[in-house]
């Protein structure tokens, strides 16, 4: 989804949601709240959002084991965002319009893919 930069990742969670195929549900702690966990579960989803700590209160043991066993998890899709930040340029779009600016998005996604495509063919080509 793209939104203006003053809109932030976390408001438009739900949103995101729509278009989602699994019931699984993975994200950073900037989504979790008490209020999202509860519309998660109410929407019929597993949430495997990362839990935060509170000012002055760190996570516990289990929380913190918690969060790493789901960052396995993450971390493919991270490695995405990684690729467009480090080898395509980076992130930031300065365009003027949000249909530009999807347009950008979109083509850096096609770019990944096409680059993925051809890294996973010559994988399979040396194992073969």
């Amino acid at each position: 989804m793209i939104t203006s930069a003053e809109v932030h990742d976390s408001q438009v969670f739900h949103e995101l949601l729509s278009d989602n195929t699994s019931k699984d549900v993975w994200a950073d702690s900037a989504y979790y709240s008490e209020e999202s966990e509860i519309t998660l579960d109410a929407m019929g989803y597993r949430s495997h959002v990362h839990k935060k700590g509170k000012r002055g209160k760190a996570l516990s043991k289990r929380d913190t084991e918690e969060n790493r066993r789901k960052s396995r998890v993450r971390v493919r899709v991270e490695h995405v965002f990684g690729s467009m930040e480090n080898e395509q340029g980076g992130m930031l779009v300065r365009t003027i319009g949000i249909l530009r600016a999807a347009v950008k998005v979109g083509m850096m996604n096609l770019v990944y893919n096409m680059r993925r495509f051809v890294s996973l063919q010559s994988r399979l080509a040396l194992g073969a």
